[in-house]
């Protein structure tokens, strides 16, 4: 028979406050071993293909860390940059004023150029930034107002949000430009791709990485959309793809950034689109 005296009640009150603090020692423990080995990304839906393919192959050179990635568009990785709920946010565009304030550290990761494109059988092969605004906003609704056929123009534009849609805006149509109303929005650079394939009168704006034989890229003021022409920065229609970060930036997200910045990252860039390594 066990006789309860001073020290063994206190040691029945304090084992089991050990045994507690202990497990939640382990548990703390594991939940920043868990946040160590995370990387979140958000952002751009025009980065996120890219984000996506660099990220895998990040993970199986390591295979103890997760890179997840989401999209949103690029005001949503400014937003979840700044506000930490993710290690890095994904922008399709130069920040704004009001955004430069936030005490980013902005990677520029690649080029993108945004490309006019036509159907193959469309004669007109070059127009000038003044022309290409006419049309998508609709003061030109006639191919033969450029050199074309005698056919009305069918505008093909990206999605309310999409990085693409809005780097053009900015670029060509201005602050107080506006697409005409009649265009027909597509959800993805193959979506409005394959309206221009379809449509002999169509035209669209597609990320450069997107240009193929199926479609014609325009020459913009006399410069091809090429590669070159977007690092050399002759060619205007083009913008930046940017990872931002907010304060010191973890070790895994610096090691992931390192990898993208890297000779093997570089050359994932440029399967699509304009590496600047």
């Amino acid at each position: 028979m066990m006789v309860f005296n001073k020290w063994n009640i206190a040691l029945l009150i304090v084992l089991p406050l050990l045994v507690m603090f202990a497990v939640a020692g382990c548990g703390g423990k594991q939940k920043q071993s868990n946040e160590d080995t995370n990387v979140k990304i958000a952002g751009s839906t025009s980065v996120q293909p890219l984000s996506e393919e660099l990220a895998e192959v990040f993970m199986e050179k390591h295979p103890d860390v997760t890179v997840s990635v989401q999209g949103g568009g690029s005001t949503a990785g400014v937003e979840a940059a700044n506000t930490g709920t993710a290690n890095i946010g994904a922008a399709s565009r130069e920040l704004k004023d009001s955004e430069k304030g936030y005490g980013f550290t902005e990677t520029l990761i690649a080029k993108d150029g945004i490309a006019v494109v036509v159907n193959p059988a469309n004669k007109v092969d070059d127009l000038s930034m003044e022309q290409i605004k006419k049309i998508f906003s609709g003061e030109i609704k006639n191919w033969s107002q450029v050199g074309g056929k005698d056919q009305l123009i069918t505008v093909v534009v990206r999605e309310e949000g999409s990085g693409t849609r809005g780097a053009f805006e900015e670029i060509v149509l201005g602050k107080d430009g506006k697409f005409v109303v009649s265009a027909i929005i597509q959800n993805s650079s193959g979506a409005a791709k394959n309206t221009v394939i379809n449509d002999p009168n169509g035209v669209a704006f597609i990320s450069l990485g997107s240009v193929d034989s199926a479609v014609k890229a325009l020459k913009v003021d006399g410069v091809e959309a090429s590669s070159q022409k977007v690092l050399d920065g002759s060619y205007k229609i083009s913008r930046p793809f940017l990872y931002l970060a907010k304060g010191e930036i973890d070790a895994v997200a610096k090691a992931y950034i390192e990898f993208v910045l890297s000779e093997e990252g570089q050359n994932i860039v440029a399967e699509e689109y304009v590496p600047i390594n």
